[in-house]
């Protein structure tokens, strides 16, 4: 089997990455693509960081196994198949199901730290910055952790302000002058993707 192309995707919480990355598999068939998910990879929630009003902070470059992440991206780079227990952040008392991460011409590395992490930054063949502006991710953050984790909105902005917000102008922006690609979504992404899906398809049919 060919050496996978590894695609580092990152961006701001709430940038758009995941309807980004959906649209993204959907362009390729399952075969030639993979995915490997930062959320994965959170350390169990009793060891995660609890800030001063007693609020646990999911968005620290500690809140992720870095290491486990940095061997399982290496190891598909191989050829080698990854196993992983799903990390269920949004119901931790839901069984973990076994996720088998099969080697594909295309593996796509995804997470707002993946470009922070030195050993995973490594590893990539790509650089893809999903950007969009600050009060367009807000709005995004208030209806997403309103409609799939149930948080109200003091909480929302809460956890912006003080965790979201600090860690993107210290561990996320500063590694965007290292992406090689930057899309824009303020609005919609679509001629974004229609490059990169040229382009991954073009190495794809020329290996």
């Amino acid at each position: 089997m060919q050496q996978p192309f590894i695609v580092g995707i990152t961006g701001g919480s709430a940038s758009g990455k995941t309807t980004f990355l959906r649209r993204l598999l959907a362009s390729f068939p399952e075969e030639d693509i993979c995915l490997i998910s930062q959320d994965n990879y959170y350390h169990p929630r009793e060891d995660q960081q609890v800030d001063a009003q007693g609020v646990t902070n999911f968005d620290l470059p500690s809140s992720i196994d870095s290491a486990a992440y940095a061997a399982d991206v290496l190891r598909i780079s191989q050829g080698l198949e990854v196993r992983r227990s799903e990390y269920t952040f949004n119901n931790p008392d839901a069984p973990a199901k076994e996720l088998v991460f099969k080697p594909a011409p295309i593996v796509v590395v995804e997470g707002i730290f993946v470009f922070y992490f030195e050993e995973v930054a490594k590893l990539l063949d790509l650089k893809v910055y999903i950007d969009a502006r600050e009060h367009v991710k807000v709005l995004r953050r208030i209806v997403r952790d309103r409609d799939e984790r149930g948080y109200d909105l003091e909480d929302v902005l809460y956890r912006y302000t003080h965790h979201v917000a600090p860690t993107y102008e210290k561990y996320i922006k500063p590694f965007k002058q290292d992406a090689d690609i930057i899309i824009p979504n303020n609005r919609h992404f679509d001629k974004g993707l229609e490059v990169l899906v040229a382009y991954l398809k073009s190495r794809v049919t020329a290996s």
